[in-house]
């Protein structure tokens, strides 16, 4: 169809539907439909371009929409255990340094009379002295006879008033130094065979103050003692090695 044909069809309606118009309006509708052809370009460009503009708006807010966006999850997991404070180092307390046992006053009761034996029952055929020993100590002074291979069979303490000895076998008597005497006899011992010290100790101690080998023959060796002051004693055997030890009262 022709633009003067779809004009005119045009007219013809408008006619039919409104009357008789007026020359002005049929003027004027003309005009626009005459300029119409031309200017619908740029009009629907425009409302394209405004379209794609507006979806690309939409996109953009809908991307970056806080309100769209999902909270990542938080997986519970085992709350972290605070580590504990380390405590510091107690100082280790200083050991005592072991001190040396000072000898002490046996605990043992003095007494001043004649002793019961002390036995061994099993004991070896000859108990050798191998070591004879004298010390002194606050309260009291020492003699140590030692055996090489175990106890004697019998040990017995007798003390004496005054300090003469006899000499066995030879039956001569003997002095000691001192005012009181106590005589030691061991049988089942040799005291010859492996001790070699001095068989007559004078010691120069407050109590104590002589020892001497009064008998060494057939299996019984007796020790004589002088004691300054009252021949008060005290008497235990001790292990590792075997000895025999006496402790004299001195205050």
């Amino acid at each position: 169809m022709s633009n003067e044909n779809f004009r005119r069809e045009l007219s013809d309606a408008f006619d039919d539907i409104a009357g008789s118009p007026s020359p002005a309006l049929r003027d004027r509708v003309r005009s626009a439909i005459s300029q119409a052809p031309e200017e619908r370009g740029p009009y629907w460009i425009a409302a394209v371009a405004a379209a794609v503009l507006a979806v690309a708006i939409v996109g953009v807010l809908f991307v970056y929409n806080p309100l769209n966006r999902h909270p990542v999850p938080v997986v519970p997991g085992p709350s972290p255990t605070p580590s504990a404070n380390a405590s510091p180092a107690a100082s280790p307390s200083p050991s005592a340094s072991p001190s040396a046992s000072p000898t002490s006053t046996p605990t043992l009761q003095y007494v001043c009379t004649a002793s019961a034996p002390i036995t061994n029952p099993t004991p070896p055929l000859l108990a050798y002295i191998n070591a004879v020993r004298t010390g002194a100590h606050t309260g009291y002074d020492q003699l140590t006879v030692q055996f090489g291979n175990g106890q004697p069979s019998s040990i017995q303490l007798q003390p004496q008033t005054g300090t003469a000895f006899m000499i066995s076998p030879s039956g001569q008597h003997v002095t000691l130094t001192g005012q009181n005497g106590i005589l030691v006899t061991i049988r089942g011992s040799d005291g010859h065979t492996s001790y070699t010290g001095s068989r007559d100790i004078k010691t120069g101690d407050r109590g104590l103050v002589e020892v001497r080998i009064v008998q060494d023959f057939e299996g019984v060796v007796q020790f004589a003692l002088g004691i300054a002051g009252p021949a008060c004693y005290r008497v235990e055997v001790l292990p590792n090695p075997v000895r025999l030890v006496i402790y004299i009262q001195t205050s």
